[in-house]
């Protein structure tokens, strides 16, 4: 009855997607012809022959889908994925197309109608498959067209993937239960999930009636996982494998596949390709903004500084940026020349009395650091990123904090979402870690906007700051 059901959707999708491109083309024809983006100085030719071009269009473009697979179960997929995958097949498509009237020589088709087509369809699929995606996952979170998943393997990998799958319950899959090669697991309610039998129960449960199988063993687990294999390859069950290596990932990891062969990385950055010139885009915008409008504060801090101490306006220290490299961060000098000439690197601490008289003001307010906005100019820092520490201080955090390093995945930032929930100066590095990973883990542009609102919402005060 559920393959059927499944079926039914398929059916029903691609008949929907074939009347939205026939649609589609009728509308690039009127368009081109009737309105006013492009004139027309040959006469508005006659519509029969564009519609005598639907059948092949349906043709066409009902293979070149099923041939990527568009029509696949994506209860666990992205939009922007499946609209990149419906590009690809729609731009094939156009170029088929193309190539076809380029055989009907007794007649000539216009470009723009082409070209109208291809953006056409590009936006009309992309909007009418996301509608369609998150209609099929309210009906999710509602409890109806759920998947019954069965977990191999009751440790943590096991587990995690249970907590996830409880994240998003607009994939509709339900979890029933795990499977352990432990006895004394058996009763368990591990993340509100009980663990329902041993590995060789495997045949009895799955014929209970599950659609979805997660394989998630142990390395140690090997015959294991040969054996239940072996026995799920027998089945119409869907299985999915979450490799051993999991468990030990510390940061954004990337599964892709190379010459037929999964290749997993473990410890990736998000920026790469049009993400390192988005954010740099928005460096730049921001920076450039900053700068000039606060030019006349920036002057006046400058005075000041020079007014109340001796030595020059700005400080440069060096701290640790982007993959470990060093760089010159540029402070307004709020200490005294010479500062850690007898104690060496230290923090500031509260009511420091190496800060000159405009100093614990400076610091307090963050205004300090308000040069850092020539250091993102310049590509060492970004507006948004993990704040950038001393190396002598990294020597001794990269001890006892073993994830410390991952930090320099990505730029340094003048704030960050650390900094932006409260966790700056003098306080926990465990939480500011925590909050530093997590950011790199889920960047994007609007991430980065939603800091920088929180950092000026918030304001630049904080108890912390010494």
């Amino acid at each position: 009855m559920l393959k059927r059901h499944s079926e039914f959707l398929k059916s029903l999708l691609l008949i929907f997607d074939l009347s939205i491109i026939c649609a589609c083309w009728v509308a690039a024809y009127y368009i081109r012809f009737a309105g006013t983006l492009a004139p027309v100085t040959k006469g508005v030719p006659p519509i029969v022959p564009y519609l005598w071009l639907l059948l092949p269009i349906v043709v066409v473009w009902g293979i070149s889908f099923q041939a990527f697979n568009l029509y696949r179960p994506r209860r666990m997929g992205s939009h922007l994925a499946e609209f990149f995958d419906i590009a690809k097949a729609n731009t094939l498509s156009v170029l088929i197309l193309v190539a076809l009237t380029f055989f009907l020589r007794q007649y000539e088709f216009s470009r723009l109608v082409l070209l109208y087509f291809w953006l056409l369809n590009l936006l009309a699929l992309g909007f009418s498959r996301m509608a369609f995606r998150e209609g099929l996952r309210f009906i999710r979170r509602l409890g109806y067209n759920q998947r019954h998943c069965l977990i191999i393997g009751a440790g943590k990998l096991g587990q995690r993937v249970v907590h996830s799958l409880g994240l998003h319950p607009e994939f509709g899959v339900k979890v029933h239960g795990y499977l352990t090669r432990h006895p004394q697991k058996l009763g368990q309610v591990l993340e509100g999930i009980p663990v329902i039998g041993l590995f060789d129960d495997v045949k009895k449960i799955v014929a209970g009636g599950f659609d979805i199988v997660f394989l998630c063993l142990p390395p140690d687990a090997e015959e294991h996982a040969e054996k239940i294999l072996s026995y799920l390859a027998t089945t119409t069950v869907e299985v999915k494998v979450v490799p051993a290596i999991y468990e030990f990932i510390t940061l954004r990891a990337d599964a892709e596949m190379f010459e037929g062969l999964p290749v997993i990385t473990l410890q990736g950055s998000p920026l790469y390709g049009w993400n390192v010139v988005l954010k740099r885009g928005v460096d730049l915008l921001v920076a450039v903004t900053a700068l000039v409008i606060m030019s006349p504060l920036f002057l006046l801090i400058a005075a000041l500084v020079k007014l109340t101490s001796t030595g020059s306006v700005f400080y440069r220290q060096t701290r640790m940026g982007l993959d470990g490299r060093a760089f010159e961060m540029l402070k307004f000098r709020s200490m005294q020349v010479d500062a850690e000439s007898e104690t060496g690197p230290v923090w500031a601490q509260a009511n420091d009395p190496r800060r000159t008289p405009i100093g614990a003001f400076l610091r307090r307010t963050s205004l300090d650091e308000l040069p850092q906005f020539w250091n993102v100019l310049k590509g060492e820092m970004s507006i948004v990123g993990p704040r950038p520490e001393r190396p002598e201080f990294i020597m001794q955090f990269r001890e006892r904090f073993p994830q410390y390093m991952l930090r320099h995945k990505m730029k340094a930032g003048i704030t960050g979402w650390a900094q932006a929930n409260g966790w700056r100066g003098n306080t926990s590095l465990e939480k500011r870690l925590e909050y530093d990973l997590y950011y790199i883990e889920h960047w994007s542009v609007w991430f980065d906007v939603k800091i920088m609102l929180l950092t000026l919402w918030r304001g630049f005060v904080h108890k912390h700051a010494y």
